[in-house]
């Protein structure tokens, strides 16, 4: 006979159990057999509910089809080493793919990668958690692409007017211009090779080893690579080694010919006698307007009557204003010098003889911000500045510009392919470039 308190003290204990077996999870399975071969304590329709996934109704695949279900626990089939299936056979791996030479940025369960994001804001993401938003959070106002772009796998895209890695730069100027002096003479943007960033090409440098990269330009419109044979990013073989790399196109040596300079043209004279019979009175072969093979010019552009004669002397562009006008619409062009109609006179034609202004409306129209009459350089004729002769380099409207801040090339200010205006060529149809050295159009014949 066993004590009564003894007897209340087992009580106790077997009630705790049986209350900390119903708290029991159904992923923990304590064994359900008395014993080894004995049956099982649960029934059918019990041990199969314990081995199908949450939420899938009766009669679906038990243990997710990768095992047996052994009275509510899962026998999952291993056909491999290093392979695990988890409580319900769920798991097909537990070794995450790897990204970038790392496994999962994140955590790997089951493997998938699970993303870390302790916020809960879920700028961590992707297959491999290798997206991380964060890195788009402006510093300052703590906004994504501080407000003004949309952010992608931790790259700020920003809309129009603003730039910056953070979209924290505003354009000043609009969205319309920026496109504009982004607009390559084909039409496209950046030609297809760059970005457009305020106005600006940031061009896809292929090759950031040298000086300036294989694709170049305002407008990102050369492309070095179409100079070479074969591409060859370490290489400076460049139109065969017989020509120079024009904005992707090849200017042959005198005796070369052909898209990269790689056929030999047969000539009876020197290269020096070549050269003489195509400079004629100018100090440059062709007047720098044209080239010189085997001692004859071809004038470029290609088929532009405006330039001509049998150095290419001739430059009839010159007689055009910046809109074009031929001698200000009052004379005629010969040779590239106008040749005036009566009553007027100037370089261009652009002044008149006679007047109708008194002398004191011509003069308060001629006046720079200072009060000086023509900045000190030239003469008032009817409210208009005649710069002076004796410095061929002062121009503007006020005398108040300087030619000669114009970028030169071959010795030539504007390369001859353009009109300084006020420091600045402004580059006829066809070139480009700060000195007007680029052809645009169609290859050198």
């Amino acid at each position: 006979m066993r004590p009564a308190g003894f007897r209340n003290f087992l009580l106790l204990v077997s009630s705790v159990l049986i209350v900390g077996l119903s708290a029991v999870p159904q992923s923990f399975s304590p064994s359900l057999r008395s014993g080894t071969g004995a049956p099982c304590r649960l029934s059918r329709a019990e041990s199969e509910r314990r081995c199908r996934a949450p939420g899938q109704p009766p009669g679906s695949a038990l243990c997710h089809g990768r095992g047996r279900c052994d009275c509510g626990v899962c026998i999952c089939h291993v056909s491999e080493p290093g392979v695990y299936f988890g409580p319900l056979c769920e798991c097909h791996e537990w070794v995450c793919e790897t990204y970038d030479g790392s496994t999962c940025a994140g955590t790997c369960h089951c493997g998938r990668c699970k993303c870390d994001n302790p916020d809960g804001n879920g700028l961590v993401y992707g297959k491999f958690c290798e997206c991380d938003d964060r890195e788009c959070i402006d510093d300052e106002t703590e906004e994504i692409c501080g407000g003004h772009g949309k952010c992608y796998c931790g790259n700020c895209y920003c809309g129009s007017g603003w730039h910056g890695d953070k979209c924290e730069f505003q354009c000043d100027i609009t969205p319309w211009e920026s496109k504009r002096r982004c607009t390559s003479p084909d039409g496209k943007i950046c030609s297809n090779r760059g970005t457009c960033v305020c106005g600006e090409c940031s061009c896809h440098d292929v090759d950031p080893t040298g000086d300036w990269g294989d694709i170049h330009g305002d407008t990102c419109e050369c492309d070095e690579r179409d100079c070479r044979a074969v591409y060859d990013r370490y290489s400076d073989d460049f139109c065969s080694g017989h020509g120079q790399c024009n904005c992707g196109r090849c200017d042959c040596k005198v005796g070369w010919y052909g898209k990269k300079c790689e056929h030999p043209r047969s000539c009876p004279l020197s290269a020096e006698e070549s050269i003489r019979k195509c400079q004629g009175s100018s100090d440059l072969p062709c007047s720098g307007r044209g080239k010189c093979e085997c001692g004859k010019c071809t004038c470029y552009p290609p088929g532009d009557r405006r330039v001509y004669g049998k150095t290419c002397e001739c430059d009839d562009r010159r007689c055009e204003g910046l809109d074009g006008t031929v001698c200000g619409g009052h004379g005629t062009c010969s040779c590239g010098h106008c040749v005036c109609e009566t009553g007027w006179f100037g370089k261009l034609c652009q002044h008149p003889r006679k007047c109708n202004m008194t002398e004191e409306q011509s003069k308060s129209l001629c006046e720079s911000a200072d009060g000086i009459l023509c900045s000190g350089k030239g003469s008032c004729h009817c409210g208009k500045c005649i710069c002076s002769a004796e410095e061929w380099y002062i121009s503007g409207e006020l005398c108040d510009c300087d030619d000669r801040d114009c970028d030169k090339h071959d010795g030539l200010i504007c390369t001859g392919n353009g009109i300084c205006s006020c420091g600045n060529c402004e580059c006829w149809d066809g070139w480009n470039g700060n000195a007007c050295e680029i052809w645009l159009g169609t290859e050198y014949p």
